[in-house]
């Protein structure tokens, strides 16, 4: 039983079973939220969708929501969040149409990044790991931030940038 559920066996030699809550995408993009909500725009690998989950629930976010053919679901993402799937709510949606709060694209071109100018109702966009955002998502922004880095690097991890930008919203926003 347990080769047929694991095909890959986990090094600790203990699986578990649960059963994946059901989420309405919709309401997660149009409910309320007083902290920000990470989208990841088509992301590439399941290791850093797991990451970014993890750092998500971690710091307070109010979800993580992926775009793109990849299922963030996936036993990969699972493995790489530690089991904090069950910590937010993870959803994957095939368009951003209504939405509560701002679009907030995370992109090298935006002003630089202040704490201040993320409500806590923001929908913080991450591009995918290769591509970045896609135009439509940039086109869609409300505004663009930019996290400051040093000459000559171009760019983060994808989890690296969102638990930049999430603790740093957190610890600009500790004393609201």
């Amino acid at each position: 039983m347990f080769a047929a559920l694991a095909p890959r066996a986990p090094e600790t030699g203990v699986l578990a079973l649960a059963r994946r809550p059901s989420i309405d995408a919709r309401a997660v993009l149009a409910g309320p939220r007083v902290a920000p909500a990470i989208v990841l725009d088509d992301p590439a690998h399941f290791g850093n969708v797991g990451a970014v989950i993890r750092v998500a629930a971690a710091a307070g976010a109010s979800a993580v929501i992926t775009s793109g053919r990849h299922d963030p679901w996936d036993p990969a993402a699972l493995r790489g969040s530690a089991g904090l799937h069950f910590a937010l709510p993870v959803v994957r949606l095939e368009s951003l149409s209504e939405t509560n709060g701002p679009l907030i694209a995370i992109d090298p071109e935006g002003e630089p990044f202040r704490a201040a100018a993320v409500p806590g109702n923001a929908l913080l966009v991450f591009g995918s790991e290769r591509r970045g955002l896609s135009p439509a998502i940039l086109e869609r922004a409300d505004h663009r931030l930019a996290l400051p880095m040093r000459d000559n690097v171009s760019s983060l991890n994808l989890a690296t940038a969102v638990a930049a930008v999430l603790y740093a919203w957190r610890l600009g926003n500790a004393t609201r």
